[in-house]
């Protein structure tokens, strides 16, 4: 690479700072690229995304690139100027960034994409080994790594034409923000309150308390559409709206209850919308004396006809329904403009006896205050009114079909809302200022010569309308809910605004529900509603939710009882929007990293303000409802917590759990330690934990629910290949203790040995005070077989471990804990098990196939003649499947040990009465004894009793008992029996020990049988062995624990459980078989064993 000083560089407006070239190797120096660097300091600039020619991806931020550069942030798309095809001619090439060769690619969206993102094509970019091994070796890489690496499987280019060309195939239907947010959230917000309901709220309310009537309801939905607007723009969002948005928020136990009950209002709100319609539809019958049956039955039947008419169009597709809902919109705004034309065209007699009289300044002023009556209140009529204001997420519901979900959902939900909202405002101050709250309806009722109008606007207008205050009257804003068709330039126009305002709402209720739904059952939170889940067509539509919808809304639309269930489904759209609001603010709360939203207009106490405010809402509207509801949610969460569906969505409930684990573990570190506190903290040397299942067992049987459990693996051996094995390995073995509900973190570490790996762990494992102070280690069984190496290593970690001062647990059972061929034996039956299986369908489906062609082609001719050849092969399958199973069987009889396979799950049973003896001969600060007890307060071990062995003189047997009593008793620890062992220290019978000097033989120097110049060579060559002087300098102390092994088989041999103290070797006096020839002979021939030896720090105590 050549490097060109020429300040003139600056001045090319087609100069490059960054660029990325694939070059071929056999490119001269004029072919490769240029970094040109000038004398002046380097000039910063941002940059975008730009097509370049000759297939080069140039990144250049220049006055004029603006342009490019917001359409490329706007769109967060991947352009056609990746990493372009090359020439694949040549062998070798490399991949040119920043001037040098390398594989790391360039950012690219398409590398933060999900696996199968509808959007485009996840690639995978190189992994850090990749990276980091073709750097340290600096070799070429051949044409179909790098473009495996770079590009992901395929070329940009190619991916970019198979993207749109799958685009063109499928056809989705996408919606922009007008036509798939604010006019579904307009409808659905417009309903027939506003044409049969606003004029008595405000008739109620008065034009003051009915505007903060609209305000407080518009301040809950307008905080809601906040939240949810910067939870809709914190990443891409699917299908599923509400249900989407609160689940991955907050985790499948809040979405999984709320996307339920959310898709069942819908469901039940298309019912009610229908019957609202329907009994429109009857009240004309009615006056036109047209009915079919009778009120009720007519209700049905019309709303029946409608629920199938709008199930037609949604099936027919979202393209068909947002065509329906934008004809509905226009009909609502003709309707809406239709009655404020009507409040300015002059009123005559008959609509003036009616109590509407244009608009008037004493009318304003009258209807300004309250005029609650019939029990009627602030808060009953607010209940009354809010529902008219939900719908605000019903552009949010359908967010899988939306072009741009970030985008749109803000901006449709956030403008509807205001529209809404003026218009209810620009409608109740209208209609107030007009129409007087009671008007007989007659017009003869005018004022008489000299008649006192004590304030009555009516009367100042010439009407006499006092008799209403002592009878009712069927006119006015308190008494009409026609007020609106009276008011209006042409009535039937607001019959046409009420049919569109309940059929839209009812449509857009009709697709929200199955959407919802299939988002729902697409999580597989309920395992059983997954049939659901399919969709069908272009737009993936839910035919099977439509249904299911369609069946909801008939039985309510049959049952009639709306009025009962319409306060519980306006609770459950609160409950929902109480949970967007506390979505927001958890995830702001939480602090993560990743809570991102490019909506800024929002804050976190606004959004629990929000939260509150629904549920202040819930009561006020119908308390017995709100408990109901609170009632299905909490159980719905139970039921999802407890079967704790298999997914992972990055909420802001995982992320708050680490940030109060974070504080709780540095809190902790402000305290000091006590001995009272003191719980096992343990390091389990088990591997893999599901090959030393026993180990874990046993280890967790005393750290459950107590202390800390780590269980630990070293890989040892090649760098490159453990550290691979070991990164692959951790999620799915942490998994495994997850999933066998074992309470303990995995770790592991590659190292040079055994030895060092341990050395690691038992420096650096843990956090703060939640350090191991214990290591569990399963006795080396196979140490007579292992190398010299291999024993040293093992020992050594004894010595580090109390070095380090940590306390030990060498644990013992007669059959090993080691069972992984077992494992390796049932992988090997699962697999062949499976592949029979497929070759008994692959027989079964062959035969069929025969049948199929003998019957359509008959048994002669060449059809025979390949049935027969067909039928030869099968047999063959047959004989290779029988000779399998044969093989299996063998290897299953020959290989299997059952025995091993009952000793590794030996702690997972319950152990019914019998006792746990606990050899107490040294005094180790208390774990000895603190570790049975533990024990014996878990259920599989309470029915043990703890029995006490430990040292002492003849003629003090008594004396010691009392004293140990007397301590357990002090220390609270409950005993059966006490057993003083005086002749510990007399020599063992002559068969034990003769078995303990053949089992050191082969690792005897026996350098006093040599001449002094070979003992010296032999001891350089083999220092590990046991000379004649050490074995002479410990012979009492190979007697004691010869003798020991005598008195635990004569004493404890029925026991459940032996904790005996552990011997402790001298580091460079105790040679490491000697040591390991102790540990054998003390355990051997007996129940299970724990050995142990704690740091001689006090773990127990006799204080308060």
């Amino acid at each position: 690479m050549s490097m060109n000083n020429s300040p003139n560089v600056f001045l090319d407006p087609n100069a490059n700072r960054f660029q990325v070239n694939i070059i071929n190797e056999s490119h001269d120096n004029n072919e490769t690229s240029q970094e040109d660097v000038g004398s002046d300091p380097p000039h910063y600039e941002e940059t975008s995304f730009t097509d370049e020619a000759h297939k080069r991806l140039r990144i250049s931020y220049r006055p004029g690139k603006r342009e490019l550069y917001d359409n490329f942030l706007q769109n967060g798309e991947k352009t056609e100027a990746s990493l372009h095809p090359y020439d694949t001619h040549n062998k070798m090439y490399y991949l040119q960034t920043f001037g040098h060769n390398t594989m790391d690619p360039v950012p690219k969206i398409d590398y933060y994409r999900n696996t199968g993102s509808i959007s485009g094509n996840k690639l995978s970019r190189p992994s850090l080994l990749e990276i980091h091994e073709q750097l340290a070796k600096n070799i070429a890489v051949s044409t179909g790594s790098v473009e495996r690496v770079a590009n992901g499987e395929s070329t940009a280019g190619d991916e970019t034409a198979v993207s749109k060309e799958e685009e063109n195939k499928t056809g989705f239907v996408k919606f922009g923000w007008v036509k798939g947010v604010l006019v579904r959230c307009m409808l659905n917000i417009w309903g027939v309150m506003l044409f049969i309901r606003l004029s008595w709220i405000v008739g109620q309310a008065g034009i003051g308390l009915g505007v903060i009537i609209i305000l407080l309801a518009t301040m809950v939905t307008s905080i809601t559409g906040l939240s949810t607007s910067a939870i809709a723009t914190n990443g891409f969002i699917r299908g599923g709206g509400a249900y989407y948005l609160i689940s991955r928020s907050l985790g499948p136990e809040f979405g999984g209850s709320i996307g339920l009950i959310f898709a069942f209002a819908n469901a039940v709100a298309v019912a009610m919308y229908v019957v609202g319609f329907a009994e429109t539809v009857v009240e004309l019958l009615k006056e036109s004396d047209t009915l079919m049956v009778d009120e009720s039955n007519d209700i049905r039947i019309i709303g029946t006809i409608t629920v199938v008419c709008l199930l037609g169009i949604s099936v027919a597709g979202m393209e068909w329904e947002a065509k329906a809902q934008v004809i509905l919109l226009i009909v609502l705004l003709v309707a809406i403009a239709n009655f404020f034309i009507g409040t300015v065209i002059p009123t005559n007699n008959e609509k003036k006896a009616r109590g509407f009289f244009n608009y008037q300044a004493s009318i304003f002023a009258e209807n300004f205050g309250p005029g609650f009556r019939s029990g009627e209140g602030f808060f009953s009529v607010f209940a009354i009114f809010f529902p008219a204001a939900t719908g605000i997420l019903a552009g949010a519901n359908i967010s899988g079909d939306l072009k741009d979900p970030q985008s749109a959902i803000p901006k449709g939900t956030m403008l509807a809302i205001a529209i809404t909202t003026i218009a209810y405002i620009g409608v109740a101050v209208c209609v107030a200022s007009c129409v007087v709250r009671d008007a007989t309806g007659n017009i003869n009722d005018t004022v008489v010569l000299g008649m006192s109008c004590n304030g009555s606007s009516a009367c100042g207008l010439g009407y006499d309308f006092s008799r209403c205050a002592s009878q009712p009257c069927d006119y006015g804003l308190m008494n009409n809910f026609q007020v609106m068709s009276m008011v209006s330039g042409f009535g039937p126009l607001i019959t046409a605004g009420i049919f569109s305002a309940t059929l839209s709402s009812a449509l857009a209720s009709l697709v929200s529900a199955p959407k919802v739904f299939q988002a729902l059952c697409k999580d597989n939170v309920y395992k059983g509603l997954h049939f659901f889940a399919k969709g069908y067509g272009k737009n993936n539509e839910p035919i099977r939710g439509y249904v299911l919808t369609f069946v909801i809304a008939m039985a309510f639309i049959l049952i009639a009882e709306l009025n009962t269930i319409a306060p519980i489904i306006s609770n459950f759209f609160l409950a929902s929007y109480a949970l967007i609001n506390f979505s927001c603010f958890h995830a702001s709360y939480a602090k993560s990293p990743g809570w991102r939203p490019a909506f800024r207009y929002y804050n976190m106490w606004v959004s629990l303000f929000g939260a509150l405010l629904c549920c202040g809402v819930m009561f006020v509207i119908n308390w017995w409802a709100a408990l109901i509801t609170y009632a299905i949610e909490l159980f719905l969460y139970i039921y999802v917590t407890y079967k704790k569906p298999d997914v992972n969505w990055g909420s802001s409930t995982q992320a708050l759990y680490y940030i109060n684990a974070l504080d709780s573990a540095l809190a902790l570190t402000t305290v000091e330690d006590h001995v009272k506190n003191f719980r096992p903290q343990c390091i389990a040397l088990t591997g893999a934990p599901m090959i030393r299942p026993a180990l874990l067992d046993i280890t967790h049987t005393f750290t459950k629910n107590n202390g800390l459990c780590i269980c630990c693996e070293v890989y040892t051996g090649p760098r490159k290949l453990c550290v691979k094995e070991m990164n692959s390995g951790m999620a799915k073995k942490q998994a495994w203790l997850t999933k066998n509900k074992r309470k303990a973190f995995y770790t592991a570490v590659a190292a040079d040995s055994f030895r060092d790996g341990v050395k690691s762990l038992l420096q650096a494992s843990g956090l703060g005070r939640m350090k191991p102070n214990t290591l569990v280690i399963g006795f080396k069984k196979d140490w007579r077989n292992a190398t010299a190496t291999e024993v040293e290593n093992y020992v050594g970690v004894i010595h580090d471990a109390f070095d380090f001062e940590l306390g030990m647990i060498i644990v013992r059972i007669s059959q090993g804990f080691d069972i992984s061929q077992v494992l390796q034996v049932q992988a090997y039956f699962s697999q062949y098990t499976e592949e029979l299986e497929k070759l008994e369908q692959e027989r079964l489906a062959l035969e069929a196939t025969i049948k199929e062609n003998d019957f359509e082609e008959g048994k002669s001719g060449i059809c025979g003649f390949f049935r027969k050849a067909t039928t030869l092969n099968i047999s063959k399958d047959e004989t290779k499947k029988d000779s399998t199973i044969n093989t299996i069987q063998s290897m299953h009889v020959g290989e299997f040990n059952q025995k091993l396979l009952e000793a590794s799950t030996q702690f997972k049973k319950k152990q019914g009465k019998g006792s746990i003896d606990i050899w107490w001969l040294f005094d180790d600060g208390g774990l000895t004894i603190l570790i049975p007890y533990i024990l014996t307060i878990r259920k599989k071990w309470k029915d043990c009793k703890l029995r006490i062995f430990t040292g002492g003189k003849v003629n003090r047997i008594e004396e010691e008992k009392l004293v140990m009593a007397s301590l357990l008793s002090k220390f609270r620890i409950k005993f059966a029996d006490i057993n003083i062992i005086c002749d510990i220290n007399i020599k063992p019978n002559k068969e034990s020990w003769k078995f303990f000097e053949e089992m050191i033989e082969p690792y005897r120097l026996h350098e006093s049988c040599k001449d002094i110049t070979t003992a010296e060579k032999l001891k350089r060559e083999t220092p590990w062995k046991i000379t004649d002087a050490e074995l002479e300098a410990f012979k009492e102390k190979s007697y004691r624990q010869v003798r020991l092994n005598e008195l635990l088989q004569e004493h404890s041999r029925a026991a459940n459980l032996i904790v005996l103290s552990l011997p402790v070797a001298r580091k460079g006096a105790v040679s490491d078989y000697l040591y390991m020839a102790w540990l054998e002979i003390l355990s051997k021939n007996l129940p299970p064993v724990l050995m142990v030896r704690g740091n001689h720090k006090n773990v127990l105590t006799f204080y308060s």
